[in-house]
């Protein structure tokens, strides 16, 4: 995702809901008042209501609200908030967006710990893609990876219900939950005939997300987990202690990296490339393109530079190493990766509710979009199935043996 700060997002992680978008009331049909049940979100441009008002005629939604109140048969079983953040979620998801979404309070709590770093689960970065429950990445040394889970593996049933008919947020509740409880997930994988079972004990993730340390033959190897807060610092700080050595090249490894805040994206290609150049350009509805460059003092200008991704790259990620391609800074090795090429900002409301909402496309400094289509690296390096058994990697020896040559 990313997001602004408010972060836009770009992550590849929410308006009123009918009733109180327009501030329409019900009470003849026995219901409580919307605007009762959000009544600090309940002023909206009066224009924007006219508007909608003469396009879209409501008469159906209150017919068919009332309907459900005077024969659904088990009435009791819902409640009266409940009903307005299903309705806000079908407009949502009427947009067919998989990154635009309402959650709930629960919902939003949840998705702040997945950025903050801290969180119950398994460790996954989820997303929907053609009605399927898709993995975007494992995150490193997390239950998912160590369980064997890869990007684009299809999360086909969670215990015995089966995951497409369920919301993201459904499913990542249903997934995530108390250390060292058990999840069955069934998974289904390109290239592989049938489904197949993944039992995977629930742990503390906690997302380091810078880690850093020193290769044979002088090279400097930084992991960079996921663009958040804490990122630029942590970057930074590794960085500084790593020119004490003098390394003779660097690999910065954004596998399994599945995005997070924009202007970090901004901030890491600052060390990197000379200060203003174009890092990023913005396209939002309606306005002249954002163009967003690179604002520090680059540290590591002459050390030839490795650049790994994978099919869990996304967002943020695919922003670093696309501004490194574009201007040829060094060289990007791995695989495709996953290709979001969208912006994310998160509108929050007074009852802990948000909307995540895309208000932008986002393309290279060469003016390319990777949506949907992901980056494609200079040097295609596979992983061997055999390294997760030897505990070896394949890309990360290639690269450091790449350098070590220059």
């Amino acid at each position: 995702m990313i997001e602004q700060k408010p972060h836009p997002f770009i992550f590849a992680t929410v308006i009123a809901a009918v009733s109180f978008l327009f501030g329409w009331q019900a009470t003849s049909f026995g219901y409580i008042e919307p605007t009762k049940l959000f009544a600090s979100d309940s002023v909206v441009d009066t224009r924007f209501q006219e508007n909608i008002a003469d396009a879209v005629d409501m008469d159906l939604f209150w017919l068919v609200w009332k309907e459900l109140e005077k024969k659904y048969v088990n009435l009791e079983a819902t409640d009266e908030k409940g009903k307005v953040y299903g309705a806000v979620k079908g407009l949502v998801d009427a947009y067919g967006d998989p990154y635009t979404a309402f959650m709930t309070p629960d919902e939003s709590k949840s998705f702040s710990e997945s950025l903050e770093g801290t969180l119950e689960g398994i460790g996954a970065e989820l997303v929907v893609e053609d009605q399927m429950l898709t993995i975007v990445s494992p995150l490193r040394d997390s239950p998912a990876e160590k369980a064997g889970l890869l990007p684009g593996d299809i999360i086909y049933k969670i215990e015995d219900e089966i995951a497409s008919d369920m919301s993201l947020f459904d499913a990542i509740t249903k997934i995530r939950g108390e250390k060292g409880t058990t999840v069955n997930l069934t998974i289904v994988r390109e290239g592989v005939e049938k489904p197949f079972e993944v039992s995977i004990v629930r742990q503390n993730i906690n997302i380091d997300s810078v880690t850093s340390e020193k290769l044979d033959g002088d090279i400097a190897y930084l992991s960079v987990n996921q663009f958040n807060d804490k990122t630029n610092e942590q970057f930074g700080a590794a960085i500084s202690e790593m020119l004490l050595d003098e390394p003779k090249g660097l690999i910065v490894d954004l596998r399994y990296n599945s995005g997070g805040y924009l202007d970090v994206a901004v901030e890491i290609l600052s060390y990197l490339l000379d200060k203003g150049k174009d890092a990023v350009i913005i396209k939002e509805r309606g306005k002249e393109d954002t163009i967003l460059k690179t604002n520090g003092n680059p540290k590591l200008l002459n050390v030839p530079l490795v650049v790994l991704i994978n099919k869990g790259s996304a967002s943020a990620s695919e922003i670093v190493a696309g501004g490194i391609q574009d201007y040829k800074r060094g060289v990007i090795m791995g695989t495709q990766s996953f290709g979001k090429g969208s912006v994310q900002e998160v509108e929050s409301f007074s009852d802990g509710s948000s909307l995540r909402l895309t208000i932008a496309k986002w393309f290279t400094p060469k003016g390319r979009t990777i949506d949907h289509v992901g980056l494609v690296p200079d040097i295609i390096v596979e992983q061997k199935e055999s390294d997760k058994n030897k505990k070896a990697d394949t890309q990360k020896e290639y690269a450091a043996n790449y350098l070590r040559k220059l």
